[in-house]
């Protein structure tokens, strides 16, 4: 008897669906290996960050600053660096002994000017590295080991401008180490034995970040963008399937999980996994791949330079202060010693920032005005007014003082300045100002754009959802509960490929 011809659309749906389970079954033996250590080294990043030397760590490192020993001025300093514009930052601390000023331009290259004698500093040798080492840390064991362009702690390019730098060790218990500018004689960064262990488990392998990939940032991000875009592809293809294999009415037949699955084993763990954590593996793996933002479809957090110099009231090489002697009459003698003089045009006012170290690694900051000395203040009026410069195009929407965190402006990882004026703009782009209400410092920016990344990126990814995050350990469990789903579909998939494959050798053999 003939068989009944297929249709057109059964022939499709037959078609779909042979190739639906050849793309599943061999791209999920790589992905899954993939996505279970994407998971895994996410739990170890919940606890342990990327080495990096924060601003508190720093300021604290800093020898108190020798303000008699300031010879030069601000002016002269912007003018032996060759500065056409007042910088992007500038700054007066100490290199070793000795005081300097430093300067980033708009270009991001930095500069480095001799308070003394206003000379350029452009090179530090191992030896001199090794004393502001030694000097930084308080150990007398600051020994050099290597001077390079890279390696795999320095691999971010924010640290292009400041290579090559002098590693030391400072033979210390926790096996500490500095990076050193070889262009600057700025401590960049440290790492401790227990970081370094830690993230070869955590960050390195779930971002990547292996040297030779990530010193290549197109590269790097290709491959970011087409590993976790075959996982994508993995994991919804594998939706697919278990929702077309589920059978709910079968109960507790051939010991299948819960009865809800036509398999057994290792295939009943992986199908059950997968639609159980499908919402949660989809959304974490496509903010994963939003991570790197494809396309520059995001734009940055922080103004452009028009914005950024519209806000300061000044764009020349030129700030009201003269020497240290000039600097000490004017700041108050009372309290540690300064650690950095930041020196900067806010808001149309020139500011010096004064920063000094607390107990441990706490650090104050007093604002004061550099024409007048006065300690500075500012209200939020005023702030508002200034704040219009940066989107001349638009008016004010209105202004919040932010006492506690919100949906965008919150501490997580990294903490966030509390309270804080919030200036809302009507472009647009709906952008919005963050600005320190003490001294007038414009803290970030954010847009309907930026605003939906937040959702995108932080909240399907990291879980900065604010109940959670005010309520730890919650986020911290619901992170390890919806990690161990992941890992069981994602190790049940290694299981079944790696069997699969064993057995296709068999045969061959």
């Amino acid at each position: 008897m003939a068989s009944t011809p297929l249709s057109w659309r059964e022939s499709c749906w037959r078609f779909t669906r042979r190739w639906l389970y050849l793309v599943h079954r061999w791209a999920g033996i790589a992905g899954c290996l993939l996505i279970a250590m994407w998971f895994l080294s996410g739990l170890v990043m919940m606890y342990v960050a990327f080495p990096a030397l924060t601003d508190a760590e720093r300021l604290a490192g800093l020898p108190p600053l020798d303000v008699a020993a300031v010879r030069v001025s601000p002016d002269a300093a912007m003018a032996s660096a060759g500065l056409a514009r007042f910088p992007r930052s500038l700054r007066l601390e100490m290199m070793g002994a000795h005081p300097v000023y430093r300067m980033v331009d708009w270009n991001g290259k930095p500069h480095t000017v001799s308070a003394r004698d206003a000379a350029r500093i452009e090179q530090v040798d191992a030896p001199a590295a090794q004393e502001i080492a030694r000097r930084f840390s308080g150990a007398a064991g600051a020994r050099w080991i290597e001077t390079a362009e890279r390696d795999q702690w320095t691999v971010p390019n924010g640290l292009n401008p400041w290579r090559p730098l002098h590693r030391i060790a400072l033979d210390d218990a926790a096996g500490t180490e500095l990076y050193v500018s070889a262009r600057t004689g700025e401590v960049m960064r440290d790492t401790n034995r227990s970081e370094r262990f830690w993230n070869w488990l955590g960050a390195v392998p779930h971002w990547l970040y292996f040297t030779p990939v990530r010193a290549d940032p197109p590269l790097w991000r290709q491959v970011v963008l087409w590993t976790s875009g075959v996982c994508i592809v993995v994991a919804i293809s594998g939706v697919w399937i278990g929702w077309l294999r589920l059978r709910v009415r079968r109960r507790f037949a051939h010991g299948s999980a819960g009865g809800t699955s036509p398999y057994h084993g290792w295939m009943a763990w992986h199908h059950i996994a997968g639609l159980t954590g499908s919402l949660f593996l989809l959304a974490w793996l496509a903010s994963g791949w939003l991570s790197v933002n494809p396309n520059q479809w995001f734009p940055g957090r922080a103004f452009a330079q028009p914005a950024l110099e519209r806000y300061a009231g000044e764009v020349l090489p030129h700030f009201p202060a003269r020497d240290g002697t000039a600097l000490a009459e004017m700041l108050p003698g009372t309290g540690a010693p300064p650690r950095e003089i930041r020196m900067a045009w806010q808001a149309g006012l020139p500011v010096l920032l004064v920063a000094r170290a607390a107990a441990g690694t706490a650090v104050t900051t007093q604002a004061y005005r550099a024409d007048t000395g006065a300690p500075l203040a500012l209200s939020a009026g005023a702030l508002a007014q200034a704040a219009a410069r940066l989107v001349p195009d638009a008016a004010v929407a209105g202004s919040d003082l932010l006492q506690q965190d919100d949906a965008y402006w919150y501490s997580h990882h990294q903490p966030r300045k509390l309270p804080v004026l919030r200036v809302r703009f009507d472009d647009a782009a709906e952008t919005w100002a963050y600005i320190d209400p003490d001294n007038g410092n414009l803290l970030g920016r954010s847009d309907s754009s930026r605003r939906a990344y937040r959702w995108l990126f932080n909240a399907a990814h990291t879980w900065d959802l604010g109940w959670l995050l005010r309520h730890r350990p919650a986020w911290d469990l619901a992170l390890w509960l919806l990690s161990i789903v992941g890992l069981a579909g994602a190790v049940s998939g290694v299981v079944i490929g790696w069997r699969r494959l064993f057995r296709r050798r068999r045969r061959r053999a």
